[in-house]
């Protein structure tokens, strides 16, 4: 008991011997949602015996779970510990992270327009402290400009300028070129085929949703073959995983049916749903090519683990298959089992390429300016810095 005793007065006494830090500050921290708060302090006079600093929060409470809490009232156990920082750290961004999930009320939300008090004591070894220092007061508030951002903007704008620029250009008759994608140049002679031999044509939207933008991409690309085998009267299957993409599937070949002019050999009952399970879903797709025989199929939208699957079957089948997905993962699979593949952003250049739309091609030749200017700048910046030792280019563009 004796031992208990002294042990507990010299950690006491270690404590009162500890220097607090000093001159803590709060305010809102810049350049955020409104959810985070800046706390800065001077490191205390003494800091041989300092390892660290333990920051406290008195938790923001709303109106129905009581009055808020004021310093002087709250009792040391509603102080939490928000963060531990070493020396010889003199700040820390209180940051609440809970909030961006949808958290509601909870110890660790700091609300936009809230007051929220801090205060922070001195970490020594072993189990010493050091008294807090007195309680500071901030409110976070959201920022309408992020002043490290300055590079989005510049780049915003000029893709901007560029693509009004090229509408017009393309809108007066200019010729734009666009690079022949060899997927796309296929697309009449892989209808052909099956017309030929009296075969059907199998389009696969992938295991995606209808809100997927590879997805919203194979409508376009659905379109075009829809209209060709409207005019060359070849049967279409689209089996879909999803009712909305049913639906929309149903309706983007009704229309291209109705645009080349033959409407009564539109069947919706060739779109058709099957399931929302991934495998099977593959499985039914499968089946459906060998009891089909289909001599071309397509594969655009997001696919996952069951690219393989699909483009194996439909090799089995002797088809011609043309895919297209922006999943990077999925991309080998389809280069080595399907004849011609849309790699990545080609599958959204098809809108543009197929349709000759200057409002779809400006853009696309704005964004590949673009691009090719960030590539040239980044080259630059890696010259720069490992021939001349300079970071000129790197300060430009990396916020600070």
């Amino acid at each position: 008991m004796l031992v208990l005793v002294l042990l507990l007065g010299a950690a006491l006494a270690a404590a009162q011997e500890l220097p607090a830090p000093r001159g803590l500050s709060a305010r809102d921290n810049p350049n955020d949602a409104g959810h985070g708060i800046l706390l800065e302090w001077k490191a205390a006079p003494e800091t041989d015996g300092v390892v660290a600093y333990e920051i406290y929060r008195l938790p923001w409470r709303p109106a129905e779970e009581g009055a808020p809490w004021t310093p002087a009232q709250a009792p040391d156990s509603a102080w939490i510990l928000t963060g531990t920082v070493p020396i010889p750290a003199t700040s820390y961004v209180d940051m609440d992270d809970e909030v961006r999930l949808g958290a509601n009320y909870n110890p660790g939300y700091i609300p936009r327009g809230g007051v929220v008090h801090y205060r922070i004591r001195a970490m020594g070894p072993g189990d010493a402290l050091s008294a807090f220092t007195p309680p500071v007061t901030a409110t976070a508030h959201g920022d309408w400009w992020h002043t490290q951002r300055w590079n989005v903007l510049v780049i915003a704008l000029l893709l901007g300028v560029l693509m009004v620029y090229f509408i017009r250009r393309s809108k007066e008759g200019a010729e734009l070129y666009i690079r022949p994608i060899p997927g796309l140049q296929r697309i009449d002679e892989a209808i052909g085929r099956a017309t030929e031999m009296g075969r059907p044509i199998l389009f696969v939207l992938g295991t995606g949703t209808a809100g997927d933008v590879a997805t919203l991409a194979a409508y376009t690309i659905l379109a075009r073959v829809a209209e060709r085998t409207a005019e060359y009267q070849t049967k279409l299957l689209v089996p879909v995983n999803e009712p909305v993409m049913m639906v929309m599937a149903q309706a983007t070949v009704k229309e291209a049916y109705l645009k080349a002019g033959r409407p009564e050999v539109y069947n919706p009952d060739n779109i058709f749903y099957i399931s929302a399970m991934q495998f099977p879903y593959v499985a039914a797709v499968n089946a459906l090519m060998l009891r089909e025989k289909t001599a071309t199929n397509f594969y655009m939208g997001v696919f996952h683990a069951e690219s393989l699957l699909l483009a194996e079957a439909g090799s089995v089948t002797g088809s011609i298959q043309i895919s297209g997905t922006d999943r990077v993962p999925q991309i080998p699979f389809f280069v080595a089992a399907t004849d011609y593949t849309l790699i990545g952003e080609e599958l959204y250049a098809a809108s543009a390429y197929l349709a000759q739309d200057p409002k779809l091609v400006g853009p696309l030749k704005a964004q590949d300016l673009v691009k090719a200017g960030i590539l040239i700048v980044a080259i630059l910046g890696v010259l720069e810095a490992t021939i001349l030792g300079s970071g000129f280019i790197s300060n430009l563009i990396e916020p600070h």
